[in-house]
């Protein structure tokens, strides 16, 4: 579990490896900043340098020129006296490619053979994470591609909890769950037959899989999709690493253990990773076949463990001779086309639900008295602060686009021993984001310097909050600046793409990160009701009429949806629904009589729906 398996400190004095122990902490971004009085006025100073010339270059060289210069040992700031590093592998260089070619070529005549009389590809796979957000689109998609035969989804049994007494009250088996997962996905007849729970724990030697089932599977998978993951930014070290590295490594020996079959089917297994395993590199170019140390470390515990899993998982590759891909995706918001996100409330779900929330409660207080009206005038001018630079870009990418390629993979012998981004090239800035949310969500946020933010704004916001008695509310800011911290500040990597095009054969016009993030704010808004709404069957019942209600809007105008104005689209849902109707208040599918409005289908076209200009 320790940082030094994998990772090595040299002295920047002798150059020599220091025989001692890596604290976890030493790796993150947060530990060599804010150090200083002067060191948070001289990141300060650069973010200004920055947004006043728009150019990020300006800011690093003149980082650099202050190192030169002296003056930061002067003051005391330049305390580093080590580096780190990765370990190096015993197979590199030009043995290291001729190991990956001979896998590749394994793969094509395994790919080959898994094939039926007509020569169609049927395809097994194992599936880890099923339940989770990306997961759910995997399954999905797979139960709707012919050349997947069958989709075994491991699952753990899940006890429920009374709330009160903190007494287990039921057990959910793996069977009670997946059916419940089936009924969310909406899958029926064929599709539903392809899929088979099976019980298992990914942090578990064998993944937890009972003997006789894993003899059964050795006999029949083609390949294992590694999905499961801890995707929370704020968890500590050893929780994210048993997550991320433990069940890796268990995963990846137990499709060893497939592959040395002599009659296993098996092609291929697929660990799904992340592009931001890169860590900071300070604006410079993540390589899609490279991984070194990130000079800027990392920005939290998450891409520390996803960069031991790649480690772990190039390891498998080129030391014990595993057939393995590497996929990488970026930041994964909803669907492209509807924002549908299975009713996640994460990463960028959570700034989305925090600014649609201040404004309703904003709202609410008109009609208070005079006091209640400014004090919720001053928290919501708050709340609305998003602690970022204007230039600083987030990499996010649709959830279906990263599922199809995750499919992909399954059938593309090539990728076999490399390392894949699942990235776009069409990436969204801060100042982008502060104008799609004001379009939006008709909310007026302030980007905020994130070096103030963290060091006076924030502790000051926080014990306002406690004044007033919003501490759920402040909560919510602190978690937001937990998981955005080191994302929103100037310098992000940019991550290299093409071999999702090269290899996967994916489309070379790559989603763009801002249509998908206008769809993910009227999503949350119409559907998930800034995250009010939580139940599982009741999301999946509202996102199931909004894909409907988005469907029929882009056959009438002949327009993607996210390229229709905010104002135009919200006339849209009007003349679909009724003009005092624009809030999808569904009930629980199957559980009562389903209302929508008022109207139990869809009302026919109204004339003249259109889009001007």
């Amino acid at each position: 579990m320790q940082p030094n398996h994998y990772i090595e400190k040299l002295s920047l004095v002798t150059g020599k490896v220091l025989d001692e122990p890596i604290d976890p902490q030493e790796l993150l971004v947060n530990v060599h900043r804010d150090r200083h009085l002067i060191d948070v006025a001289a990141n300060w100073c650069l973010g200004r340098v920055v947004a006043a010339t728009g150019n990020e270059a300006v800011g690093r060289q003149s980082m650099r020129a202050v190192r030169r210069s002296g003056v930061a040992t002067l003051l005391g700031l330049n305390h580093r006296k080590h580096c780190f590093r990765y370990k190096k592998s015993a197979v590199r260089g030009d043995r290291a490619q001729r190991a990956r070619a001979a896998l590749q070529k394994e793969a094509a005549a395994a790919l080959a053979r898994a094939t039926d009389s007509d020569g169609c590809l049927r395809l097994r796979v194992l599936l880890t994470g099923g339940t989770g957000f990306l997961g759910k689109e995997i399954l999905w998609q797979a139960a709707h591609d012919p050349q997947i035969a069958e989709m075994i989804v491991l699952i753990r049994p899940k006890q429920i909890i009374e709330k009160s007494s903190g007494k287990v009250i039921d057990v959910l088996s793996p069977e009670r769950r997946g059916e419940e997962l089936l009924r969310q996905l909406s899958l029926e007849g064929e599709q539903r037959r392809k899929v088979r729970f099976i019980a298992g724990d990914v942090e578990q030697p064998n993944l937890g899989i009972s003997a006789a089932i894993a003899e059964a599977l050795r006999r029949e998978l083609t390949h294992v999709i590694h999905c499961a993951a801890n995707v929370a930014f704020d968890d500590p070290y050893e929780q994210s690493f048993n997550a991320n590295v433990g069940a890796a490594v268990n995963a990846l020996t137990f499709s060893r253990w497939l592959q040395d079959e002599s009659a296993s089917p098996f092609v291929a297994h697929l660990a799904i990773e992340t592009s931001y395993l890169h860590g900071r590199r300070d604006g410079a170019r993540a390589a899609e076949d490279r991984l070194a140390f990130p000079r800027g470390f990392f920005n939290n515990y998450y891409e520390l463990t996803k960069a031991m899993a790649s480690l772990e998982t190039q390891r498998f590759i080129l030391e014990r001779g595993l057939r393995a891909v590497e996929l990488c995706p970026a930041i994964v918001i909803g669907d492209y086309r509807t924002g549908n996100n299975r009713g996640d409330t994460k990463v960028v779900n959570a700034p989305i639900n925090l600014f649609g929330l201040a404004k309703e409660q904003l709202e609410r207080s008109r009609n208070g008295a005079f006091w209640q009206r400014l004090g919720m005038a001053a928290l919501a001018r708050i709340a609305l602060a998003f602690p970022a630079d204007a230039t600083a870009e987030l990499n996010l990418v649709p959830v279906d686009w990263v599922a199809h390629g995750i499919i992909a993979g399954l059938k593309k012998p090539d990728a076999v021993g490399e390392r894949i981004h699942l990235a776009t090239d069409a990436r969204v800035n801060s100042t982008q984001i502060q104008q799609i949310l004001k379009e939006e969500l008709q909310v007026e946020v302030r980007l905020s310097d994130p070096t103030l933010h963290r060091n006076l704004a924030l502790p000051l916001v926080c014990g306002m909050l406690k004044t007033f008695k919003q501490e759920k509310m402040g909560r919510a800011l602190q978690k937001l600046g937990s998981i955005f911290a080191g994302y929103s500040e100037w310098g992000q990597p940019v991550h290299e793409v093409g071999r999702d095009v090269s290899i996967l054969g994916l489309p070379t016009e790559r989603p763009v990160a801002a249509d998908a993030l206008r769809m993910l704010c009227r999503h949350n808004q119409w559907v998930q009701e800034f995250g009010k709404i939580r139940d599982a069957d009741e999301i999946a019942h509202r996102e199931k009429i909004w894909a409907k209600l988005i469907g029929r809007i882009e056959r009438d105008t002949g327009r993607m949806a996210a390229s229709i104005p905010p104002h135009q689209f919200r006339g849209m849902l009007a003349g679909l629904l009724g003009a005092n109707a624009l809030q999808i208040k569904g009930t629980y599918s199957g559980r009562r009589q389903t209302v929508l409005f008022g109207l139990h289908t869809l009302p026919p076209s109204p004339q003249g729906l259109s889009v001007a200009g």
